[in-house]
């Protein structure tokens, strides 16, 4: 009977403990001035900035266990499509459409190891402008085998011709764009005079 007793104990401290987890040690509606009053518009908030409740994630959480992959997806914008579409032929190390950030993987053309190339794209910005992508090529030379390497950032003609073909396809993908949205695939009906 003890013994029964104990465990439901235990029980419903471990479930309290992952309640209480969910808060972050804060308690919900502490500051009523930071939460509005309109139920609709509490909602729309608490969407907006991330905050929910499911049991899973509380149980990942207290047992240390992580999400997966958040996975974004950038069809809409065009400067990441165009980005992505330019460097193609490159095997890519690391790409975060969160993180505003694509790196390639060390390439080299003619299957020369020796001299390759690795290159970083940041996204300052959504719109297409000359400020929007921060590029950086790194050029790696490498004598007698991969021990004896050097690794120079190169700002020469590469970063500009880059910079130069991503805007001008993100501009041709922004304007396909524009003309899909202004298209429409049905035609109105013909109004009907009634004549009562």
């Amino acid at each position: 009977m003890i013994l029964i007793n104990n465990i439901k104990l235990i029980a419903f401290l471990a479930i309290i403990v992952v309640f209480l987890s969910g808060c972050n040690g804060k308690f919900p509606g502490a500051d009523a001035r930071k939460f509005p009053a309109d139920p609709k518009k509490r909602v729309e908030q608490n969407i907006r900035e991330g905050r929910g409740f499911t049991i899973n994630d509380q149980f990942n959480k207290s047992f240390g266990q992580s999400k997966g992959g958040v996975f974004d997806f950038a069809n809409s914008n065009g400067l990441w499509r165009a980005s992505l579409d330019v460097i193609d032929f490159m095997p890519l190390s690391s790409v975060n459409y969160s993180g505003g950030i694509i790196i390639t993987d060390w390439y080299s053309e003619n299957n020369n190891q020796n001299e390759s190339i690795k290159i970083s794209i940041r996204f300052m910005t959504n719109e297409i402008r000359s400020d929007a992508l921060n590029i950086k090529v790194f050029s790696r030379k490498c004598s007698d085998s991969f021990l004896n390497c050097k690794i120079t950032e190169t700002e020469g003609i590469l970063v500009t011709e880059l910079k130069r073909e991503i805007l001008k396809k993100a501009t041709m993908y922004k304007k396909t764009d524009e003309g899909k949205m202004g298209k429409k695939d049905y035609k109105y009906p013909k109004k009907i005079n009634k004549k009562n």
